[in-house]
């Protein structure tokens, strides 16, 4: 079932004030540029140690709402916490790496030098530094580039200079926005990879992404939000569970049968010989064959498929609109 809106688990989280298994919590979240409103009512709740995706349509408030729970932003109403604390909380931010998803590098800086700056930052001890940035360079793939110059990197490459930067103080969460927009097939992977390496050592990874197919191989749990506001949220598998669809090649397809599917399907949708239904449950799957036999159809073939994270996105998103 999808957690709707305000209803959800989010909201139940922050009523009993269970902020112990939470590693970011919003309530109510609210940020007005002037007239515009770019995050509306934003309530959301992300356990610990897990790969959280963070998803939306285009101006939906995604890099925003980010930027409110990094500090950058002051919201105009509502609260957000980070590990139990306030996000402008040094405490919290000693523990949390991020990646913008616009990001100017020093250019003139090598990589190992780039990352000595930010681990000085972040207030890593020089030892802790001198072993820790070999470290990093190899988990994001420039092992052999760290004496080379960030203005010589190609855009994928700065981008795992980045995702480098964010990971450098072992952060208890790391906020990635659009990590691999710039990566081809093989960088995908390997950010994927890290990501599940570093939920592996207990890290919580907000993921900001566009990029459904991504998302939806490495993600446990997902929030949609839409116009500032979250309109579908839980844990993937369960949510993609709900959305097996039915294709049906038939004939002679009578009202009376169209009907009768509506009553067991979620929908059902006729066009050319063709149907389309969307059902909760696979064991509902051979009355669909049984309707129309009983109601006189030839039925030619049958497939189905489980309907995926694009499937839902477009079909909550549009929901909301309407």
């Amino acid at each position: 079932m999808l957690d709707r809106a305000v209803g959800s688990r989010a909201l139940s989280y922050v009523l009993r004030g269970d902020m112990g298994d939470l590693a970011i919590e919003t309530a109510h979240l609210r940020k007005e540029f002037g007239p515009k409103v770019a995050v509306q009512d934003l309530t959301l709740s992300v356990p610990r140690g897990e790969i959280f995706g963070f998803l939306g349509p285009n101006g939906a408030g995604k890099t925003t709402a980010v930027k409110m729970l990094m500090g950058l932003v002051r919201p105009t109403s509502g609260t957000a916490r980070l590990l139990g604390m306030p996000p402008d909380d040094l405490r919290a931010k000693e523990r949390i790496g991020f990646l913008p998803e616009l990001f100017r590098f020093h250019e003139w800086m090598t990589a190992e030098e780039f990352l000595d700056f930010h681990g000085q930052l972040y207030g890593m001890p020089r030892e802790e530094r001198r072993r820790r940035i070999p470290e990093v360079l190899e988990m994001v793939g420039l092992g052999a580039e760290g004496k080379y110059q960030l203005r010589t990197f190609s855009k994928g490459m700065q981008q795992r200079i980045g995702i480098g930067q964010a990971i450098l103080n072992r952060p208890d969460v790391v906020l990635l926005d659009e990590p691999t927009s710039a990566l081809d097939p093989i960088g995908r992977r390997d950010v994927r990879d890290l990501m599940r390496h570093l939920k592996s050592e207990g890290c919580t990874v907000f993921l900001n992404s566009h990029l459904l197919s991504e998302v939806e191989l490495v993600c446990d749990r997902v929030a949609i939000i839409d116009r500032g506001r979250v309109i579908a949220t839980g844990v993937l598998g369960e949510l993609l569970a709900g959305g097996l669809e039915i294709e049906v090649e038939a004939a002679d397809v009578t009202t009376e049968a169209l009907q009768e599917l509506r009553a067991v399907g979620q929908s059902v949708e006729a066009r050319d010989g063709r149907l389309t239904l969307r059902m909760g449950d696979r064991e509902q799957v051979p009355l669909v064959a049984e309707i129309l036999v009983h109601h006189g159809a030839k039925l030619y073939s049958m497939s189905h498929r489980r309907g995926s994270l694009e499937d839902l996105f477009i079909r909550v998103v549009e929901e909301g609109e309407r």
